[in-house]
């Protein structure tokens, strides 16, 4: 009889998971080295990525017609600031876009990059959405990391869970980046990976949110680009 109603349970459990097309965490950088006036820039910059015609058109064009999405900021902790959604048109994306930009800062401190890979595998692992790709979208200004897992022992068990990891360096003035096989060069190396990983660069602070655009667009299609550079195993 209790193999029964755990069987039950457990049955009733998986019908309760809302299909989707993608589980996505937008794990941002509220590091020391982001400022408030940064906090707020990113955030809007996700908000209006979201919002926008040509990302709800890739939303739309999917299996399900819809993605599962959570907005969380890492530093020496991790917060979520936007928590899972199920976004399948312009309401649902409004609504995140309003939850993401109206709340306060709360993560503080140096980079835990390891940490924050991790936390946000537990969050896919948790959440209600069963997506048929999983994906982790990093964005950084820095590869250093100072507590917390080493960035390599936190990637392969994102990895070994079949989530996908991709990144987005903003580079900062004077950094070298893609030219001296600087900060781009790194997060290729280091942090992304699985099937089709890519980084697509911020290269400017005007560049950024058209930045978020086309990696969203990217993610939500399952579209590898032309420049990618494909994990190692």
């Amino acid at each position: 009889m209790r193999w029964i109603i755990l069987v039950g349970l457990v049955w009733a459990g998986a019908a309760m998971a809302q299909d989707t097309d993608l589980e996505l965490v937008l794990l941002a950088d509220a590091s020391g080295s982001i400022d408030q006036r940064e906090i707020a820039f990113q955030r809007q910059g996700y908000a209006q990525a979201i919002t926008d015609p040509e990302v709800l058109a890739a939303i739309a064009n999917t299996a399900y017609g819809s993605i599962a999405v959570t907005y969380v900021e890492w530093a020496a902790n991790q917060a979520v600031v936007a928590d899972w959604t199920r976004i399948d048109g312009p309401e649902a994306a409004a609504a995140f876009a309003a939850a993401l930009t109206s709340k306060p800062r709360q993560a503080y401190g140096r980079n835990a990059i390891g940490a924050a890979l991790v936390e946000a595998l537990r969050l896919m692992d948790t959440n209600e959405f069963d997506g048929w790709r999983r994906v982790i979208d990093f964005s950084g200004d820095s590869v250093n990391s100072y507590s917390g897992p080493p960035i390599a022992e936190a990637r392969e068990k994102v990895l070994a869970a079949g989530v996908t990891i991709n990144a987005l360096p903003i580079l900062r003035p004077g950094d070298p980046g893609r030219a001296h096989c600087g900060l781009e060069a790194r997060y290729q190396e280091m942090i992304i990976g699985g099937p089709g990983a890519f980084v697509v660069t911020a290269e400017t602070r005007d560049s950024f949110a058209e930045a978020v655009k086309r990696k969203l667009i990217l993610e939500i299609s399952g579209t590898i680009p032309d420049a990618r550079t494909l994990a190692r195993r």
